[in-house]
């Protein structure tokens, strides 16, 4: 429950960053403009809002959990003071004179925008008058074109307003990514210092590759990154992987035509991971490594005297004896130890393991003020270029499944907060 309010929080923020500026840009081309804009609303607001705010006659009035206000609209009388309707029997609407409205009725003032926080957090809009998308007074509509509305303005008007939202998230993103490279730079763990290898997914091993393997280039063309690899063998194409095998074999994986697909259909997320050592940073009381007393930097190399030192293949092995006892080997100060444990029946020993990126060399580049303009500019054109690429995978039968809303957006995000990760995500999403 807490890693899905976690999640949940994160992208509500995120949209909320997101939605507010794209209706923002919107609303700055149609004030440059001379366009009134109607309303502008944080969330959605179906029959309430939570708060709303409209400037008359220079003073500002605020209302907390009112009803929304009416349309500017009823019904049209004939001769007779009788009700209009029309063929269909629903009632013909005319717009209300503002002169016969009171002076507190905030639909005698047009002219100022009603700015409000809505209760429903999936997004916001911005309401200007006589734009035909946006606009729910038919009345309006029907009426001739009135100087203040969008419909009025020439193209070369238009085009900025209905735009504007577009280009303000563009430029957001390419200032977040400099400001997330200001503040943290750039770290990564380059692939040649990948002492252990990678652990692969299942479609990954089925067409070629074994645990342990190291990635050396796709198509003779090193690859330096995680990000990179998956981008030349899933987006441009790459089928000739060349890995060290066993530390060496030299071996030339080919990957076929339909590759891409098949991780697709399989829903696979994370196709390769890097392999590290089974090393105790903390043992946790009342477990099971407590009661076999295990100690911080024990270094585990075998489950029931079979060989495995790696994370990924420990965690198969305990998964596999879950709910039994085991015989746990491991290395400490040198020394080879032996101890029987009786694992959970989830297959957990109790401990945290020290952090994978202890054990290799990271690159890191540090990026000063101005540096991170254009270094945040070339990322951000580089992140929609990559993800305008993968349009390709989208359009195929295996791609179309894996299409989502708002459940698969909030997957993105992780399930503690951080906010490096949060920001760049937020960068993303303002770009697609």
């Amino acid at each position: 429950m807490e890693t899905f309010l976690i999640k949940t929080l994160q992208l509500i923020l995120s949209l909320s960053i997101l939605v507010f500026l794209h209706e923002f840009g919107h609303f700055f081309f149609a004030k440059l403009f001379k366009v009134r804009v109607e309303k502008f609303y944080m969330f959605f607001n179906p029959k309430i809002s939570i708060v709303r705010a409209k400037k008359i006659n220079g003073k500002w009035s605020v209302k907390f959990f009112a009803p929304n206000v009416p349309p500017s609209e009823r019904q049209a009388m004939n001769s007779q003071g009788v009700g209009m309707v029309d063929a269909k029997g629903k009632p013909i609407m005319e717009p209300i004179p503002l002169d016969e409205l009171p002076d507190d009725d905030w639909r005698k003032h047009p002219e100022s925008t009603e700015w409000g926080i809505g209760w429903l957090p999936l997004g916001g809009y911005c309401k200007i008058a006589g734009m035909i998308d946006e606009s729910m007074d038919k009345t309006q509509m029907a009426a001739p074109p009135q100087p203040w509305e969008y419909r009025a303005q020439s193209v070369w008007k238009r085009l900025p307003i209905i735009t504007g939202g577009v280009f303000v998230n563009f430029i957001l993103a390419m200032v977040i990514y400099a400001a997330v490279l200001f503040t943290w730079g750039k770290e990564y763990l380059p692939f040649e210092n990948a002492h252990y290898g990678f652990q692969f997914s299942p479609t990954m091993i089925k067409n070629g590759f074994q645990h342990g393997d190291k990635i050396l280039s796709v198509d003779n063309q090193a690859v330096e990154q995680q990000s990179d690899f998956i981008e030349k063998i899933l987006i441009d194409g790459g089928r000739e992987v060349q890995v060290l095998r066993d530390d060496s074999l030299l071996v030339n994986v080919a990957l076929p035509e339909d590759f891409a697909q098949q991780i697709l259909a399989s829903g696979e997320s994370g196709l390769i991971a890097i392999r590290f050592p089974f090393v105790v940073e903390e043992v946790q009381v009342g477990t099971p490594a407590y009661s076999a007393q295990l100690q911080k930097n024990d270094s585990i190399v075998a489950i029931n005297e079979k060989s495995c030192s790696m994370y990924q293949d420990i965690a198969a092995a305990l998964d596999e004896h879950a709910g039994n006892e085991i015989l746990v080997s491991f290395y400490r100060k040198g020394e080879l130890h032996h101890v029987p444990m009786s694992l959970t029946e989830s297959g957990k020993m109790g401990v945290i393991l020290r952090p994978l990126y202890t054990f290799f060399e990271t690159k890191r580049i540090e990026y000063g003020l101005l540096e991170s303009v254009p270094a945040g500019i070339s990322l951000g054109w580089n992140t929609l270029v990559s993800y305008v690429k993968q349009f390709k995978l989208v359009f195929t039968k295996e791609g179309s499944k894996q299409l989502g809303g708002f459940g698969s957006i909030g997957k993105l995000f992780p399930a503690v907060w951080d906010w490096q990760i949060f920001w760049n995500m937020t960068a993303f999403l303002s770009l697609i």
